[in-house]
């Protein structure tokens, strides 16, 4: 009863904190809406990759640097918020053309780039490194020992649950792809608050204070 309540906690928890909105699901959404199901499959396996990052930092006790130094946090913390606003920035400037089908060109958008787009939007997220280091290790059962094994086992599943989390958030936004296609005046405007929102997440991470210093 005890290990049904630990997990019941445990995937109830990992599931929220996914669903909750950020610069994960915005990116994800954005890249399908523009670029169709499959390149949002590969954003969403960047940010997963950029995750597990995060999740064997904080296995090997490099997060605890971000949670304790303040150099170190405003560091990566404005590297990430000036990524979300560039990233912002270009869909503002998009004028709706991103609803359009790609056309083989320069400046094509290809499955690496959006893998590696979208583990940055990840790892320039200290706020990231910061949840795995505070969240994990209450979920440590010191009776099994192997503190960093289970923080990485740990992280894994949280993972895991965004999985299934983010590819219906991929799937959902494709089926909208089509319609906004076809309408080009809403498809601007919609260019225009997914970029509002992600320079507003990147205005927000800038703002962030690193209460564990």
């Amino acid at each position: 009863m005890e290990s049904t309540s630990y997990w019941l906690l445990f995937f109830s928890a990992a599931f929220a904190i996914n669903i909750s909105p950020g610069p994960d699901l915005i990116y994800i959404l954005s890249k399908t809406i523009a670029q169709g199901r499959k390149i949002g499959i590969i954003s969403s396996l960047g940010i997963w990759s950029g995750a597990l990052v995060h999740v064997f930092a904080a296995a090997l006790g490099l997060s605890a640097i971000l949670a304790t130094s303040a150099l170190a946090f405003s560091l990566v913390k404005y590297i990430g918020a000036a990524y979300l606003v560039f990233l912002g920035i270009q869909a503002l400037r998009s004028k709706g053309i991103s609803f359009e089908m790609p056309v083989v060109s320069g400046s094509e958008v290809t499955a690496w780039k959006a893998f590696r787009q979208g583990a940055l939007v990840d790892i320039l997220n200290p706020k990231v490194a910061i949840f795995f280091m505070a969240f994990l290790p209450q979920f440590i059962r010191p009776e099994l020992g192997h503190n960093s094994v289970q923080i990485i086992i740990l992280g894994a599943l949280v993972i895991l649950v965004a999985i299934p989390v983010e590819f219906l958030v991929v799937l959902t936004a494709a089926q909208t792809t089509g319609f906004f296609r076809k309408n080009r005046r809403l498809s601007v405007w919609l260019d225009r608050i997914l970029g509002s929102v992600l320079i507003g997440l990147g205005i927000r991470l800038a703002l962030t204070e690193n209460h564990n210093s």
